[in-house]
């Protein structure tokens, strides 16, 4: 999985608002400064000259941008923080206004000169402000971002972790029903020794790519070669009924989705009983649903499901959260199962989009 880290805020958009805003404010100022002269019906092109005068204010309040970068790594107190924007800003409408005021003279009343000097402060406050609800609303971006990834980080860890569990889980019923093979029937477990490696292979395989996601076909054949195995040491007391979905076999799904699921119909319907029993495997695919369904049963003795759900199981509770991490609701794991009634374990993963 690919982190980003690059986090500069893309200014580019801001600062052509910036600009256009600007101009747009250009332009009503030029108007409103000749509202007379417009209703005389001429325009006074001499009224664009002084609210140009407004172009190198735009310049000067651009410098707010870094002031608020600065200000955002320092973190200053909220009070200092205030006292310097208010310095700044009487400062600035001052400073703006004086060199004007000198070139013009000073023709009016002093108190009317205090009208552009608040106007100068409060254009400050407005663009020093929007500067700050952009990086404010940049470093919510960021959080929102990290908080993600620190969640992907998450379910990825617990996948492998589920992943990791249940390739050693595998390993061990497999190899301790060769054992038992080979104390009864040294020949068939030689057998079962040759078809174990190619289901060795198909872990390592899995693993070594890198990505979990095989096709249905694959894992079917995986099924198949751990069931031939399980028939070895079961022999005609395993009985297996088939129903597959052509239109399935080259769907996505997770490596050893399936398999935990028939052994646990191996482990339960059948290792403790010796009369004969029916393991169904169904696959289909729902298209109204769009998901891809497997079912795995058995006419074993079944088992209250209150305790199945406390059970401290691997294969289907370990199965049923790799679901839950990977495709949210869409995913679903549902037992049905009674005392003498069987077990059926059903399962729905909806279909992958790239």
């Amino acid at each position: 999985m690919e982190l980003t880290t690059h986090h500069a805020i893309p200014t580019g958009r801001m600062w052509r608002l910036y600009a256009l805003g600007w101009f747009a404010y250009l332009c009503l100022l030029i108007m409103a400064l000749q509202v007379d002269d417009l209703r005389a019906g001429r325009f006074n092109w001499a009224v664009i000259g002084q609210a140009m005068w407004t172009a190198p204010q735009a310049c000067i309040l651009a410098l707010l941008w870094p002031l608020s970068g600065w200000l955002e790594r320092k973190r200053p107190v909220p009070v200092l923080e205030f006292l310097l924007h208010a310095f700044n800003a009487c400062f600035y409408a001052i400073g703006s206004y004086a060199l004007l005021f000198l070139v013009t003279g000073l023709k009016q009343a002093l108190s009317w000169y205090v009208w552009p000097v608040l106007y100068g402060m409060m254009s400050y406050g407005v663009i020093a402000t929007m500067f700050h609800l952009v990086r404010v609303n940049h470093a919510r971006q960021r959080q929102a971002l990290a908080i993600q990834q620190a969640q992907t980080l998450l379910v990825a860890s617990e996948l492998n972790a589920l992943r990791n569990k249940l390739n050693p889980h595998f390993l061990f019923n497999t190899l301790h029903s060769i054992i038992a093979l080979t104390r009864r029937n040294p020949e068939a477990a030689e057998t079962a020794l040759f078809q174990f490696s190619d289901m060795l292979r198909y872990v390592l395989d899995t693993e070594k790519s890198g990505s979990d996601r095989v096709t249905l076909e694959d894992e079917l054949r995986f099924v198949r070669n751990y069931l031939e195995l399980e028939s070895l040491r079961l022999g005609p007391r395993l009985k297996i009924e088939w129903e597959l979905d052509m239109e399935a076999a080259g769907l996505p799904l997770p490596a050893l989705s399936l398999q935990p699921l028939v052994e646990n119909s191996i482990k339960h319907a059948f290792n403790p009983h010796s009369r004969p029993g029916l393991l169904r495997i169904r696959t289909r695919v729902d298209d109204a649903a769009q998901s891809l369904t497997m079912t795995v049963g058995d006419d074993g003795p079944g088992a209250d499901l209150a305790g199945v759900r406390q059970s401290n199981g691997l294969g289907i509770r370990t199965v049923e959260r790799r679901l839950q991490l990977e495709y949210g609701p869409r995913g679903a794991l549902q037992i049905d199962t009674a005392p003498g009634a069987g077990f059926v374990v059903t399962m729905s993963i909806p279909f992958e989009t790239a």
